[in-house]
């Protein structure tokens, strides 16, 4: 048995974040699932895990963390040596890598979480997709892919030339959307359309989907 545990479900987009940077990192774990359906993050044992209920849950040893953005850069510290290096020792490089996470997960993720929902999942669990409220988180993303398209003019990655945790963090809501009529922001802008070819064929990434 692994030491590392992650508790949760493959379809989660922040359960798939961390299972993306254990594969880069080339780290053995065990997968724990959680079953949502019965409610099972809402009670013991997890929610000792997690006290908000929330997925994923993580434990490495004596260690148990929760937030799936500080799960990822506990590993890329951690096990630094194994792998693929996700963060740089180069101060001012790490400090811009810094910068484009907090993007990640402040200006893109909430229209992009959004849209995952209405787009993805709500059809998925037989649920009727609200187009209020697509109609304005298309618009949202589409003003922030713009700021992406400039970014990746200049870089390959979003943090520089190599593929980081800034890179990893958009993948689960990248591979969602691009399976709905959403793909059309990430395919009309040249540089962010190279740049998601990119980062969804990794063979990490392929081993997160086959979870499923």
């Amino acid at each position: 048995m692994a030491p590392i545990k992650v508790h949760g479900t493959p379809m989660s987009t922040a359960a798939r974040r961390v299972l993306a940077c254990l594969f880069e990192k080339d780290i053995e774990f065990d997968f724990v699932t959680v079953d949502m359906k019965a409610g099972e993050h809402k009670n013991e044992p997890f929610i000792s895990l997690n006290p908000f209920g929330q997925v994923p849950a993580f434990e490495d040893g004596d260690l148990t963390l929760f937030e799936s953005r500080a799960i990822t850069q506990y590993l890329a510290l951690q096990y630094a040596n194994k792998g693929t290096n996700l963060v740089y020792e180069d101060l001012k490089k790490e400090a811009i890598l810094l910068v484009w996470k907090e993007v990640e997960a402040h200006q893109f993720d909430p229209p992009a979480s959004k849209l995952t929902w209405e787009l993805a999942l709500k059809p998925f669990f037989g649920m009727a997709t609200d187009q209020a409220i697509v109609e304005e988180n298309m618009a949202k993303l589409g003003k922030v892919l713009d700021v992406y398209e400039a970014r990746l003019a200049k870089s390959k990655y979003m943090a520089g030339d190599s593929f980081t945790l800034v890179d990893l963090h958009h993948l689960p809501n990248i591979q969602y959307l691009m399976g709905t009529s959403a793909k059309e922001l990430f395919q009309s802008r040249p540089h962010v359309s190279a740049w998601v070819a990119d980062i969804t064929v990794r063979p990490a990434w392929a081993k997160v989907l086959a979870m499923k």
